[in-house]
C-alpha cells in the first residue's frame, strides 16, 4: 500500500502541479517525480481546469465497447451450455444456426464469467452443481481460534537457489547439505482475526501442545480471556494426548475440519497465504536468523498495523477485547 504523500499519489500531482505554477519547466519537473513529460502535462491540464478533483484516479474502464457481446447473446450461450452441455467449439457452431457468428474464445470467456466453464459444475437438468460458499465468522473474540503448520525449507549458509539461481554451485551444494525444514505454527483468532505465530523445529504433538499454551497466555494479554473452540485439521500432532491434554487445560473444545476440507480452516490458510506474499518470499534470503528476525517485524505490523480488508480496513487488534494494547515496537521505543 503505497503512503498518502508518494509521487503517483493525488497529493504528489498536487506537489508536481504546483511546482509547474511557479515557473519551472515540466520536464524538469517530471523528471524530479520520475514520470513522463507527458503526463504530467496531462495532470496540470486537468489542475487547472478542475482544480484538486482533476487529479483524483479516474477509472480506466473505456465509455463505450461497441464490440462487447451484447447480453442476449450471452444469454443465449448459456441457455445452449446448460442444454446441451458442449463445449466452446460446439457452441460455435449452435450459434451460427441462431444466426450469431461469434470466436470460439470469446464463448469461453463468457463461460468463465457466468461460471459454467466447467461441466462438471451443471447437473444434468441444467442447474448448478458448485456448492455456495459458505462464509462465517464468530460474533466475539476467542469463540473460535484456528490453529495450523505451514512446513518451510531452512536457507542454507550463504542462501540458497533464490539468492545465487539454481543450477549454481551453492545451489547444489544446498542439496547436498539437506538442511532440512522449520515448521511455523499459527493461530488465528476467527473474529479478530488476531494471530501468534512460532518458528519450531518440528510438528510433534508435545510441540503443537507446548506451542498451544503459549499461545493462549499471548491471547489472554490482548485481552481474550477464553478460548472457547479450537479448529485443526486432522494431523498427527493434533490427535495426540499431549495436545488434548493442553486444549484441556485452556477448557477449550477441539473441533476438527472434513479429510481433504482445508477451505473450512481458511482463516489460518490465507494468514499463511498472505505470511507467504508478504513476508515469505518477499526478499531473497541469506539466512536462516535473518528471515527470523524479519518474521518478528511483520507479525507486529500485520496484528497491530496493517488494514485487513475483512475489517473494514482496520487491523486484527482493532477488534481484540482490549484494543488498547500497543505493539511490542511502540513498547520498546
Amino acid at each position: 500500500m503505497t503512503h498518502r504523500n508518494a509521487p503517483l499519489t493525488p497529493e504528489g500531482r498536487r506537489r508536481a502541479c504546483l511546482e509547474v505554477d511557479r515557473g519551472r519547466p515540466i520536464c524538469h519537473v517530471a523528471a524530479e517525480f520520475r514520470i513522463a513529460r507527458q503526463t504530467l502535462g496531462k495532470w496540470h491540464a486537468r489542475w487547472v481546469a478542475e482544480g484538486e478533483a482533476g487529479l483524483e484516479d479516474r477509472p480506466s474502464r473505456p465509455l463505450s465497447s461497441p464490440r462487447q457481446t451484447p447480453v442476449d447473446v450471452e444469454d443465449l450461450i448459456e441457455q445452449l451450455r446448460r442444454t446441451h452441455k458442449v463445449g466452446p467449439v460446439q457452441l460455435a457452431g449452435k450459434l451460427r444456426e441462431h444466426g450469431h457468428e461469434v470466436p470460439i474464445s470469446t464463448i469461453h470467456r463468457v463461460l468463465t464469467r457466468r461460471g459454467i466453464n466447467r461441466l462438471r459444475d451443471i447437473a444434468p437438468d441444467g442447474d448448478d452443481l458448485r456448492e455456495p460458499v459458505r462464509r462465517y465468522e464468530w460474533a466475539r473474540p476467542g469463540d473460535m481460534v484456528h490453529v495450523d503448520v505451514k512446513k518451510v525449507g531452512r536457507i542454507p549458509d550463504g542462501g540458497g537457489w533464490r539468492v545465487h539461481g539454481r543450477g549454481s554451485a551453492q545451489d547444489r551444494a544446498a542439496r547436498r547439505q539437506r538442511v532440512g525444514y522449520i515448521y511455523l505454527h499459527s493461530a488465528t483468532d476467527d473474529h479478530s482475526r488476531l494471530t501468534y505465530t512460532e518458528e519450531l523445529p518440528d510438528e510433534r504433538g508435545a510441540t503443537a501442545a507446548a506451542f498451544w499454551q503459549r499461545a493462549v497466555k499471548w491471547f489472554r494479554r490482548h485481552g481474550i480471556r477464553r478460548i472457547r473452540r479450537v479448529l485443526t485439521d486432522n494431523g498427527s500432532c493434533y490427535r495426540s494426548w499431549a495436545f488434548a491434554a493442553a486444549l484441556a487445560g485452556s477448557k477449550s473444545r477441539h473441533k476438527r475440519t472434513r479429510p481433504y476440507r482445508p477451505q473450512t480452516n481458511g482463516k489460518v490458510e490465507r494468514y499463511h497465504r498472505t505470511m507467504a506474499a508478504e513476508w515469505l518470499y518477499v526478499q531473497p534470503w541469506v539466512s536462516n536468523e535473518q528471515r527470523r528476525q524479519a518474521l518478528r517485524a511483520w507479525l507486529d505490523y500485520y496484528n497491530y498495523h496493517r488494514p485487513h480488508s475483512s475489517l473494514g480496513g482496520q487491523p486484527p487488534i482493532s477488534r481484540a477485547t482490549r484494543p488498547a494494547v500497543t505493539s511490542p515496537a511502540a513498547q520498546n521505543s
